[in-house]
């Protein structure tokens, strides 16, 4: 008996051209702007919230504070709200869309269709960095009509660039959230996240002695500083610390996230080809 063997038929791969590559990118990223701002309870809080706040408290700080702290303790607040404002979008962005979405069948969706893989997270991370430019520009205008922060422009765009560019360690944590924990549980878990983040980053107040140091594994700290240092405030630790803390970070849970999504995706495609198999036969 003779077995004929049947040379294997490959598909040609087509390779899309660059500018398909781009326009799928901005595709992704302006449809998922306009998902979050068209969301009202998730963008009105992060807009509005952060200059609510720092107009309010920061007219009581100017009425309470004496004359040897009154020059920084509006560029605090300042910097402090800002850094708050950050976090928020880019932390419920990942950690509640992503659930969300993986429970839903979107990322599902999303890998069957002919787009780049890394479109769907870039998306995301420019809405999170545009929601930071808003809440930093709406914090600037209100630092210069109403009070006197003796910054220059220089000084409020080098702010302004910390803040948008430090929303990217925050990203990270929300996609390690997202990519591990259901839909319904995920607000929770990010509220568990944020809440104590800027409790324990020492953003408007010190911490007590015996738990100081925990403002060194916080990323909101080593952002908030680095804005300060921007600022002219001085500071103790310099600059490349905390650069290397917030890589760290940023680094740390992006990979745990991404190893998260390979094994989940490994998983899935197995458990469908068992299934497409048994029923087959």
């Amino acid at each position: 008996m003779t077995t004929t063997t049947m040379p294997t038929m490959t598909m040609p791969t087509m390779k899309m051209p660059l500018r398909r590559v781009w326009g799928a990118y901005r595709a992704e990223a302006r449809f998922e702007t306009l998902r979050h701002l068209r969301a009202p309870a998730f963008a009105a809080p992060f807009l509005a919230i952060p200059v609510t706040l720092y107009l309010l408290f920061g007219t009581i700080a100017a009425s309470s504070t004496n004359a040897a702290e009154a020059a920084t303790v509006p560029v605090r607040l300042f910097t402090g709200f800002g850094i708050v404002g950050i976090m928020g979008p880019a932390l419920f962005a990942f950690g509640m869309a992503v659930a969300l979405d993986r429970e839903q069948g979107l990322l599902k969706l999303k890998r069957a269709l002919p787009m780049p893989p890394m479109a769907y997270l870039l998306g995301k991370m420019c809405m999170a960095m545009l929601f930071s430019v808003l809440v930093m520009l709406s914090l600037v205008v209100a630092a210069v009509t109403t009070r006197d922060l003796g910054l220059s422009a220089w000084q409020l765009a080098s702010v302004l660039a910390i803040g948008v560019v430090g929303t990217l360690p925050f990203c990270a944590i929300g996609l390690f959230i997202g990519t591990r924990v259901a839909g319904r549980t995920a607000p929770a878990f990010v509220n568990l996240a944020y809440l104590p983040m800027v409790y324990l980053s020492g953003l408007f107040f010190p911490l007590p002695p015996s738990i100081q140091n925990v403002v060194l594994v916080s990323p909101a700290f080593h952002i908030n500083q680095l804005a300060l240092q921007a600022a002219g405030v001085p500071r103790i630790l310099p600059p490349a610390w905390h650069v290397a803390a917030l890589v760290g970070v940023t680094v740390l849970f992006a990979g745990l996230a991404v190893r998260r999504v390979v094994k989940y995706g490994v998983k899935e495609g197995l458990t469908g080809a068992r299934s497409r198999v048994c029923g087959s036969g």
